[in-house]
C-alpha cells in the first residue's frame, strides 16, 4: 500500500504551495484594512423633544358662557385679532346699572352744588347784617354751619362720583374681557376649550388654547450624567427628526439647565437650544435624534480604534509592508471615538495596517483559508 500513498502526499505538498504563493508572505491569522480619508466626530448623543421658543396659553379673566370660538388648531393669527367670545349679558347689566348709579349720583351733586351756593349767600348776609348789629351772633353762627355742611355734602358726594366711576371701570374692563383677543402673532398649537362650554374663572383660570410662534424652535436634549461634562456653552450640535433622518438642523447649545430629571434611576440633564424653522417643517412635540459635536476632524486620516495599541504615552499600529509582513509603527492620534480614530502623523493614505487578530481558523482579509484537515 505504501505506492499507492506516495502520489497522495505529494499531491497535497503541491496544493499546499500553491495555496501560500497565491497568499504571497501575508499572515493569514491577521485582518488588515487601507488607511483611508474621511470626516470624523466625536459625538454625544441624546434624545430630545421640540417646543416653540415664544408660546402664550390664552385664558379667560370672566366667567361665563363660552358662545364662540373663531378659530381653529393650525390657523395663524396677528395681535388683537378676535379668538372667541364669552356670553356678555351679565357683564352688561352691570355696565348699565352702575352707569344709571353715576348718573343718580351726578345729579345729587348738582343738587348739593345748589345748596352750596344757597348756604355762601345766605352766609354772606348774615356776615353783612352782623357787621351791622342787624342781627344777632348765634344766625350768623347757624348760616356759617350751614355752609360747612353743604361743602362736606359736596366732597361726600364727589367721593361716592368716585368710587363709581371706578366701579364702572372695572365692570367696563369685565365686558371688554368677555371677548378674547390675540396678545402675539403666531400659530393656535391647541385648543383647550368646547364652544357652549361654562367657564368658572372663581376656581381657576381656564386656559382656552395655546398660540405659540413657530419661526423658532427649541430643542431640550436630555444628556446622562455620564456625557453632560463633555458638554459646554456654544459647541455646535445638530439634530434629525424621525420624519426625516436625512436632514439635518445645526445649531449651538445655549444653555445646561442645572436642576436634573430622574427616570428608572436614570439622572438625566437638559440640554437647551434653538433653531429657526422658517418653512414651518419642525412641529411641537416633535422627538429630536441629537448629536453634540465635542470634536470634529475634516478629511483625515482614519483608523479602526481597534488597531491601536498603547503604551505608556506612545501609540502604535502594525504597519503591513511589501511582503505582507507587519511592522510597529508609532503614531501621533487627533480626534476619535469609539469606531475611529485620526491619525495626524506616521501613516500615509493607502498604508495596511493591522486591524484586529483574525478569529480561528479565519484568514486575513483577501486570503483563502489553508487546506488543512484533508483525509485521502
Amino acid at each position: 500500500m505504501g505506492w499507492i500513498l506516495v502520489p497522495v502526499v505529494i499531491l497535497a505538498a503541491l496544493s499546499v504551495g500553491w495555496w501560500t504563493q497565491s497568499q504571497g508572505d501575508t499572515r493569514p491569522d491577521l485582518l488588515t484594512t487601507t488607511v483611508q480619508r474621511d470626516d470624523l466626530e466625536d459625538l454625544v448623543t441624546a434624545t430630545g423633544s421640540l417646543q416653540p421658543r415664544d408660546y402664550v396659553d390664552v385664558g379667560a379673566q370672566v366667567s361665563g358662557q363660552l358662545d364662540v370660538i373663531h378659530v381653529q388648531t393650525g390657523d395663524e393669527v396677528k395681535a388683537g385679532d378676535l379668538l372667541a367670545e364669552i356670553d356678555p349679558t351679565v357683564y352688561v347689566a352691570r355696565v348699565d346699572a352702575t352707569r344709571a348709579q353715576l348718573r343718580n349720583q351726578k345729579a345729587q351733586l348738582m343738587e348739593r352744588e345748589a345748596q352750596l351756593t344757597l348756604a355762601e349767600i345766605q352766609h354772606r348776609r348774615q356776615q353783612n347784617l352782623l357787621a351791622e348789629e342787624a342781627t344777632s351772633r348765634e344766625s350768623a353762627q347757624v348760616a356759617e354751619a350751614s355752609l360747612r355742611s353743604a361743602r362736606a355734602q359736596i366732597e361726600a358726594i364727589s367721593a361716592q362720583i368716585q368710587q363709581t366711576e371706578s366701579t364702572l371701570r372695572a365692570e367696563e374692563a369685565n365686558l371688554e374681557y368677555a371677548k378674547i383677543y390675540a396678545p402675539m402673532d403666531g400659530t393656535v398649537v391647541s385648543i383647550d376649550a368646547r364652544q357652549g362650554q361654562t367657564l368658572n374663572t372663581n376656581q381657576q383660570a381656564p386656559v382656552l388654547m395655546r398660540i405659540a410662534d413657530l419661526s423658532t424652535m427649541t430643542v431640550e436634549a436630555q444628556v446622562s450624567e455620564a456625557d453632560i461634562g463633555k458638554l459646554s456653552h456654544g459647541m455646535p450640535v445638530y439634530f434629525t427628526t424621525l420624519g426625516n433622518q436625512s436632514r439635518r438642523w445645526e445649531s449651538t447649545l445655549d444653555r445646561l439647565e442645572p436642576t436634573p430629571v430622574v427616570e428608572n434611576n436614570v439622572v438625566l440633564y437638559n440640554a437647551v437650544f434653538e433653531v429657526p424653522n422658517p418653512e414651518g417643517r419642525l412641529m411641537t412635540q416633535m422627538t429630536a435624534q441629537v448629536f453634540f459635536i465635542n470634536a470634529e476632524a475634516r478629511d483625515a486620516l482614519l483608523v479602526p480604534v481597534t488597531a491601536l495599541q498603547r503604551k505608556g504615552d506612545t501609540t502604535t499600529v502594525q504597519l503591513m509592508d511589501s511582503n505582507g509582513q507587519p511592522h510597529t509603527r508609532e503614531v501621533t492620534v487627533g480626534v476619535s471615538n469609539r469606531v475611529q480614530a485620526e491619525i495626524i502623523e506616521g501613516l500615509e493614505e493607502g498604508d495596511r495596517i493591522v486591524s484586529s487578530p483574525a478569529r480561528a481558523g479565519e484568514p486575513g482579509e483577501g486570503g483563502r483559508r489553508p487546506m488543512v484537515g484533508m483525509r485521502f
